[in-house]
């Protein structure tokens, strides 16, 4: 049973520690970029790296929707003997 209990301390104690790091709160600052109305939606105003995953997954949604609408012909076609 008592190493059931010096367990538990040390698990708390490295989850635990004596100095904190303070994050500084940037939830203001992202509103102010995602309300501009700068013409853009929503999922493109977080800068080039929206865009690039914007594009990104657009670029793998057609390729799968051609390669769906391709083996679906094929498979309509009966096999030449």
């Amino acid at each position: 049973m008592r190493n059931y209990l010096v367990l538990g301390q040390r698990i708390s104690r490295t989850f635990s520690n004596s100095s904190r790091v303070q994050l500084q709160n940037r939830v203001p600052e992202n509103q102010k970029i995602f309300q501009a109305d700068n013409g853009l939606p929503v999922h493109l105003k977080g800068g080039a790296g929206d865009l690039i995953l914007y594009r990104i997954t657009m670029g793998i949604t057609i390729a799968g929707s051609c390669l769906s609408v391709y083996h679906i012909f094929m498979a309509s076609m009966p096999k030449k003997k």
